[in-house]
């Protein structure tokens, strides 16, 4: 009986298989033992933290070391009966024990981001760039490391002709160099952050920042659509950021209406009288009246051209600077104007310039033309008339009025 269990176990085959047995014991051994051995160390640690060492694929890929080193260690059982068997199973062993090596890394370093991601510091300095160069020189060991395994040479062999392929490699990793590069550039500056709203017309890009990667940003624009731009072109190209205009706390109105000219004229003393009661006029009114009294004194009265008198424009505009100025969505402690431009064959135009507190954009377009629905509403009070060119009704009303006349 000892005879043949001594045959037996002189076949490479049957030791080679009661290594891979026991290997596979020691890997489920390991991984609950691992487990536990992890819960008692990571007690007092938040369960964030916790979450990147309870990982279910890195406590796999730990596991893995043991029973693998355990094979590379004890494949010299067989190396009196099967050289070149144990040979390969030492290489094979090499191979997987750096293959596993850089999982667990790659798998550590992805969650370590995905837990960095869960605080404010992130959106201003997003490390996911830096992980990922890092995952390229670690995989780029690994392939040296794999070579040298399996040819069996050391890693120095294969590092010492890299200064011969330099000019090669920085050709072939242009792009990964230079945005590299304008990564740093644009988190450290503070140029661009997760959830800013950017525009970049050179590539269509209108909308917000949902990933800064080592490579790309993506953008979502306002029509869902999602534009990838190389990190590098945001160094070589504008780009216009609406995070200020977000921090600041208002949103800008800047807008025009054309009023036609041949309807600006002086006011009539029955419409200053009825512009009197308006409640954003009274104090106007009697203010600019007196004035205009005292001015008008010292004038010959019987000389219209040389008295001063209030016009039915200006005071349209100071109507809209006092309804700005008492309006609950402006924001009173930024900039507020309305202002004439330069008139021209679209007839006089009225800007109204001011900041919206609330940068929502939808609120932000209501408010806008709650406001604007004012104005048109209200200017032919003031006998103004908006500028439009002409429709086909008004050609049909003309057309009629000429026959009519006929």
């Amino acid at each position: 009986m000892d005879s043949v269990t001594s045959l037996i176990l002189e076949h490479p085959m049957v030791r080679l298989a009661i290594l891979l047995l026991g290997a596979t014991l020691l890997y489920y051994i390991c991984k609950i033992y691992i487990v536990k051995m992890i819960q008692v160390l990571t007690r007092g640690i938040s369960s964030t933290w916790k979450e990147l060492f309870l990982n279910t694929k890195l406590l796999s890929l730990l596991s893995s070391i043991v029973p693998v080193t355990l094979i590379y260690t004890g494949s010299n059982v067989i190396d009196d009966l099967h050289p070149r068997l144990s040979i390969g199973i030492e290489r094979i062993c090499l191979v997987l024990l750096v293959v596993i090596s850089i999982r667990a890394i790659n798998v550590t370093l992805s969650k370590f981001n995905d837990i960095y991601n869960t605080f404010d510091s992130a959106k201003n300095r997003p490390i996911k760039g830096l992980i990922q160069i890092i995952n390229i020189l670690v995989y780029s060991m690994a392939i040296i490391l794999i070579f040298a395994a399996i040819l069996d040479k050391s890693p120095w062999f294969f590092l010492s002709g890299f200064g011969a392929m330099t000019a090669v490699l920085l050709l072939v990793f242009r792009d990964t160099i230079l945005s590299f590069v304008a990564g740093i550039q644009l988190t450290t500056n503070n140029l661009i952050r997760m959830g800013d709203w950017i525009e970049m017309p050179q590539f269509n890009a209108d909308g917000d920042v949902v990933d800064i990667a080592l490579h790309t940003v993506k953008v979502q624009n306002w029509d869902k659509t999602i534009t990838v731009i190389p990190a590098h072109k945001f160094l070589e190209n504008s780009f216009k950021n609406w995070r200020g205009m977000q921090e600041s706390g208002g949103r800008r109105i800047k807008r025009s209406l054309y009023f036609d000219m041949s309807t600006i004229r002086f006011l009539s003393p029955e419409e200053i009288e009825k512009f009197s009661h308006f409640a954003l006029l009274k104090e106007y009114i009697e203010r600019k009246s007196e004035e205009l009294r005292k001015h008008n004194e010292t004038v010959a009265p019987h000389m219209v051209v040389n008295s001063r008198r209030m016009t039915n424009i200006g005071t349209f505009r100071v109507y809209l600077q006092n309804y700005l100025k008492q309006h609950p969505m402006i924001n009173q402690n930024m900039s507020l104007m309305v202002r004439q431009l330069a008139p021209g064959s679209d007839g006089l135009p009225l800007e109204i310039y001011a900041f919206v507190s609330d940068v929502r954009w939808v609120i932000y377009e209501q408010a806008q033309s709650d406001i604007f629905d004012h104005v048109i509403a209200i200017s032919s009070e003031f006998g103004l008339r908006i500028h439009q060119n002409p429709t086909g009704f008004d050609m049909r009303e003309a057309w009629s009025a000429a026959q009519k006349s006929l």
